[in-house]
């Protein structure tokens, strides 16, 4: 059984309006995000999320109506199931109220729209036509009587004559009656463009539909000279100071602002539509629009498929229409839907890109100064391809739980089109959000806060540096002025540990000495220094004890208390070296002592510096890894656990330990932070108990959470050291250092989604993640507009993983006479010419020929493989190098490896397996052993062992098995040797399925995403009766997604015993939406069933459309009557967000107690 859970909820945005839908004073901005609803309030020139609402249904349809004598509007919805309905906004419960939902069912025999689903509503917002069926208008209006003025009531479906419809719009009319316009072809495959406007009515009392009939009602009929246009423009009507007459000399009429712009790729045509004059002007340059927004009544923005932003200008005479002229404006991402949202706001909906908000300035001079970007919504979609960065799977016993919910793994994700291609680094962590930069201070080496003399708050900075310490003080305003003396400090040497002691005094540890000063003279209480020409490594206290190691070779332990009394020295020089100490700070007397040579840690009484117990760290003989800081504190509260004690090795891993009450170490785990030694530090919290922050390449958080130690990578790429710093102006925040700064902060509480953006600038279209290399290979695709032609260019390049940059130079695909555009990237490691496993970036390439240079080749896509350059050996660059290019009859669009480096290529029509040879350094051979033709077309295949799941573009999945030549194997049951490779179907499902991606999910089990947005479980039946049978593949869990998914990575990730959730994969997806995808332990199967059932009668969401009908099943052929056998993680986590009673009934009858469900579904929302 399945289960499915969001880890990034869709971003992208297909549909946006504004509205005065929160009050009759306020507009609103309106946005869709696959089914989810938000309302954005502005403020202060900023959008801020007033409310999100959830849809069980695909939003397809998004428009507003104006109710009769009302001062606020109605939000009109419909889903891809043409289901409908109508939202008002509550004030006093602050919420989304469903007036009016209906369902369209449709006719069988009616074809959907050739574009996406249209809705229309006119100027006054009491008319709606739909446009769901070719061929077929559905008209409905707002009610006219105050009982139903929020009341869609049905007029009537009519047929229309234009069946092509490209672009419609409503009109402004002087009369009232709602008059319609359509630009369409006379033909699907005709080249041509013609204009027609109808009025919508046809009685004075707008009750009854027109026929639209062609010869009788048409009010223009117009052939576009442009038959490449596809926009409408309706243009508002202006007062003008003389009324004017229709006259009779059509020819002596002029074209008055009113009307409609019909808007091409290369020419601008205005209709007058009382008079039915038109003006037409051509534009500078071609471009292809595919958004508008009014302006004013004169001026509208236009944004290309380019992602320039224009502004369409109507030059006039008066109110008379002369010329129209477009100039460029600006750069913004390729937008779905532009809205002007009043004082000079442009909000751009983007699909492709980050969603924008642009201030608009018309006072420069230049024309590209117009916008200025003020606010941007993050968008990961759509998600072409990802790349897991496991960074748990290093070490002998790798951390239990879902690595990705720790934050040490990353998904990075190929994300938007064209020029807004980027890649998205994913991390589930805690937010690190900079308050201000303190100052640009290089090489810092240790940070402290402290108190003043008399100050309730830290309000004082120490800074330590490798040949002097600075301090700077805070007033309770913010300001800060850098002292240069403070209670005695001795500033000229390197300060080791400063902290406030119970008493009032302030201890200072400098590499030459430990001084006890007296806060509010400065006078110095007592000190110790080591001997002669030797010097403090390092120190750690409490406050009672302070514990030292001079020169790595000696322990000494002092009391604070008898001002600073030597209790205990002692010389380890002839046993070991001392890698790092720590003194725990609520265990009075306890130290801890890590060793450089025997690679252990002890646990010490101060008292005597004699070790009470301790641990080898080291996991074998060749394990050379050394303790480098420590940390023993308690993170878990006392009733739960006692005190943890954290080892911090050379390599990057974490080991922890538990402490019980006689101080011996038990429960030991590993945990990888890293590739470098992480630092502790500790931060206090309340009870009395810790978290610590984790400075390495890619700092952490570990903090105590629901019983249990949780690890959450934190957005400070950059930390080398950090110190809480709880002062009155910066209250609960900490200071944390980089390598050229220091900066206040504040620290997130909980852990969330972060994202991190590399912007590329091109099309990131496929990716591989080198684990040894530590880069990502990039497929990339770049789209230019040169002299009015579009030229596009692939290459291969790569990025660095711990810098998130590029490195080396990019490898350009193609030629003069063919484009060639990047189809897939994969990693594998392949033998070189020496026979040593290297590793390898496999690239496959499809051609586009040039159909101006004639037929050319029958060469129709490449498989490539590259090498990474050494950096050592290349200067410092880590060029890819190519070893071998081989052409290929058709296009290579999907490439995967075998466990043994045999190489399964998806080609045209063919699957085929190879076998890869380096000849030399930059040569080598890739020789056929087997193929396999498909139904249709492989869209993905993934391999397992010998089996490979060929996922094809209309039939579904099948599975085959590769043969080496002197197996036994066959199809259809005989068994027998075979003498050459061969490829063999084994099983298929047979079903009419448009697959789009496919993941093994475990034994014989996979899961197979469709272009309609369901998922499907299939298991081959091994247990069948018959050949037959054991060839059917079987679905065992259905599922509709609602959006659709690109690819599935398969993942393995080792859980706690008992744990109801397996994690099987990530599935990233075109909204921009990424999914975890788990499989369920047969003891919670039947529990979670019924409370998903119960759940769904329960949760209603906007609109009160049904669960089941949402999330069953549904294609061309069949419509499944709901989920089967499969979780939707996202109904059962709203479990946590009813009241009580909501939840003691739906609990009533589970048999768990309510409290028992609540620490359920928290653990189920802790795995992502």
């Amino acid at each position: 059984m399945a289960y499915i859970a969001p880890i990034h909820r869709p971003s992208s945005v297909r549909h946006a309006l504004r509205s005065y839908l929160l009050s009759d004073d306020e507009e609103s901005l309106v946005l869709v995000k696959a089914n989810r609803l938000e309302i954005w309030r502005l403020s202060e020139g900023m959008l801020t999320l007033a409310c999100s609402k959830v849809v069980n249904g695909t939003i397809s349809i998004l428009q507003k109506l104006r109710p009769k004598d009302s001062k606020t509007d109605l939000l009109f919805i419909g889903t891809d199931r043409f289901e409908y309905f109508t939202l008002t906004w509550n004030p006093q419960t602050s919420q989304l109220d469903t007036i009016d939902p209906f369902k369209d069912p449709g006719e069988r025999h009616m074809r959907d729209s050739q574009s996406q689903d249209r809705c229309l509503v006119d100027p006054s917002g009491r008319y709606l036509a739909m446009q769901l069926w070719e061929g077929v208008l559905t008209v409905l209006r707002l009610g006219n009587r105050k009982g139903n003025a929020m009341v869609l009531e049905w007029m009537d479906q009519v047929r229309l004559s234009e069946l092509f419809i490209k672009a419609s719009t409503f009109l402004y009319t002087e009369t009232g009656h709602p008059k319609i316009a359509f630009l369409y072809q006379s033909r699907a495959d005709s080249g041509d463009t013609k204009l027609a406007t109808y009025r919508l009515t046809s009685d004075d009392r707008h009750t009854v539909a027109s026929r639209f009939d062609p010869d009788r009602d048409r009010d223009i009929d117009a052939d576009i000279p442009d038959s490449s246009a596809s926009m409408l423009i309706p243009v508002r009507k202006v007062e003008e100071e003389v009324k004017r007459h229709n006259v009779r000399n059509v020819e002596s009429a002029k074209a008055h602002i009113g009307g409609l712009i019909v808007v091409g790729e290369t020419r601008l045509l205005y209709i007058d539509e009382v008079t039915k004059v038109t003006v037409e002007s051509a534009l500078d340059e071609a471009s292809i629009f595919v958004a508008w927004a009014e302006y004013n009544v004169r001026n509208y923005f236009l944004a290309d498929d380019y992602g320039n932003l224009h502004l369409l200008t109507l030059k006039t005479d008066g109110v008379v229409v002369t010329s129209m002229e477009v100039y460029r404006i600006g750069k913004t991402s390729r937008a779905s839907n532009l809205v002007y949202l009043g004082n000079n706001l442009l909000f751009v909906a983007s699909h492709y890109g980050d969603s924008q908000l642009f201030r608009l300035d018309f006072e420069k001079e230049d024309p590209r100064q117009f916008t200025q970007l003020v606010q941007t919504l993050s968008n990961i979609g759509p998600i072409l391809d990802f790349t897991i960065m496991d960074m748990g799977n290093r070490g002998d016993d790798g951390q239990l739980g879902n690595e990705y919910s720790s934050g040490q793994a990353r998904i990075v994700t190929c994300s938007g089109v064209h020029k807004d291609g980027t890649l998205r680094s994913v991390r589930s962590g805690v937010g690190l959000e900079d308050v201000g930069i303190l100052a640009d201070l290089e090489h810092c080496r240790g940070l402290f806060s402290l108190e003043s003399y008399g100050s309730p708050k830290t309000d004082t900075l120490v800074v330590s540096f490798l040949t002097e310490t600075r301090v700077f003080r805070f007033d309770p305003h913010g300001e800060v002025e850098e002292v240069v003396s403070f209670a005695g400090m001795a500033f000229d040497h390197q300060t080791l540990l400063a902290m406030n002691l119970p008493n009032g005094q302030i201890l200072q540890v400098t590499t030459v000495a430990a001084n006890l000063l007296d806060a509010e003279s400065g006078v110095t209480i007592a000190s110790w220094a080591p001997g002669e020409g030797r010097s403090i490594i390092s120190a750690s206290a409490n406050s009672h004890w302070l514990l030292l190691s001079v020169d790595g070779t000696e322990l000494v332990s002092l009391t604070l208390s008898d001002e600073l009394q030597t209790v205990r020295q002692k010389d380890i020089s002839e046993q070991d070296q001392i890698a790092c100490i720590h003194v725990a700070p609520e265990l009075g007397g306890i130290g801890v002592v890590g060793f450089w040579s025997s690679g252990t840690v002890s646990i010490i009484d101060l008292d005597t510096l004699e070790p009470i117990h301790g641990e080898s760290l080291r996991t074998s003989k060749d394990d050379a890894s050394i303790p480098r800081d420590l940390a023993l504190a308690q993170i878990l509260p006392l009733s739960v656990s006692g005190p943890t004690l954290f080892v911090a090795m050379q390599d990057g891993n974490v080991i922890t330990f538990n402490i019980s009450k006689d101080l011996a170490l038990s429960g030991r785990k590993r945990v990888i932070l890293g590739m470098r030694q992480a630092r502790f530090h500790l931060l206090p919290q309340p009870d009395g108990i810790f978290s610590i922050f984790a400075t390495t390449e890619h700092p952490s958080l570990i903090y105590g959470s629901e019983g249990r130690i949780v690890y959450s990578a934190v957005t400070a790429e950059e930390a080398t050291y950090i110190c809480p710093f709880d002062t009155a102006p910066f209250p609960n925040c900490i200071v944390l250092a980089t390598d050229s700064q220091l900066k206040i902060s504040q620290i997130d509480r909980e852990r969330r989604t972060h994202v991190r953006p590399l912007p590329m600038g091109e099309m990131v279209r496929r990716i591989a993640y080198s684990p040894k290399e530590k880069v990502f290979g990039l497929g990339c695709i770049r789209r230019d507009l040169v002299n009015g032609e579009e030229v596009v260019q692939s290459s291969f390049k790569l990025v660095d993983e711990i810098i998130f940059d590029r490195v080396g130079k990019s490898f350009a695909l193609g030629a003069p006479s063919y484009t060639e555009l990047v189809e897939c990237v994969v990693r594998a490691e392949l033998p070189d010419s020496y026979g040593n496993p290297a590793e390898r970036f496999i690239v496959g390439t499809s051609f586009l020929p040039d159909p101006d240079l004639g037929p050319g080749t029958d060469v129709r896509g490449r498989i490539l493989f590259f090498g990474v350059d050494d950096a050592a050996s290349s200067a410092g660059d880590r060029n890819p190098y190519l070893i071998l290019s081989h052409e290929l009859k058709g296009a290579c669009r999907c490439v995967a490896v075998m466990d043994d480096g045999k190489i399964v290529a998806g080609l045209t029509k063919t699957v085929v397996v190879c076998r890869y040879e380096e000849t030399s350094t930059t040569t080598g051979e890739l020789t056929r052993l087997a193929s396999y033709r498909p139904s249709s077309y492989p869209a993905e295949i993934v391999v397992r062992g010998n089996t490979i799941a060929v996922a094809d573009l209309m039939k579904s999945v099948a599975l085959v098995e590769y043969l080496p030549a002197g197996s036994t194997g066959g199809g259809g049951g005989d068994e027998k040797v075979v003498g050459t490779p061969r490829l063999v179907e084994k099983a298929r499902h047979f079903g009419s399925v448009w697959g789009t991606a496919v993941g093994h999910v475990e034994g014989e089990s996979w899961l197979e995403a469709d272009a309609q947005g369901n998922l499907m479980v299939l298991r081959r039946n091994m247990e069948g009766v018959t050949a037959e049978d054991k060839r059917r593949m079987e679905v065992t869990s259905e599922f509709n997604l609602g959006e659709m998914v690109n690819r599935i990575r398969a993942v393995e990730v080792e859980t706690t015993p008992g744990a109801m959730i397996v994690p099987r994969a990530f599935l990233g997806t075109v909204e921009g939406g990424i999914y975890m995808f788990g499989t369920i332990a047969p003891h919670a199967q039947d529990l979670l069933l019924r409370f998903q059932t119960k759940l769904a009668d329960v949760i209603k969401t906007a609109g009160g459309i049904d669960f089941r009908t949402y999330r069953a099943f549904r294609n061309a052929e069949r419509e499944g009557d709901g989920p089967f056998r499969f979780l939707d993680g996202e109904l059962l986590e709203r479990f946590l967000d009813v009241d009580d009673a909501t939840q003691e009934a739906i609990c009533k009858g589970l048999g768990p107690t309510v409290e028992d469900m609540r620490n359920l579904v928290e653990e189920l929302r802790r795995m992502h």
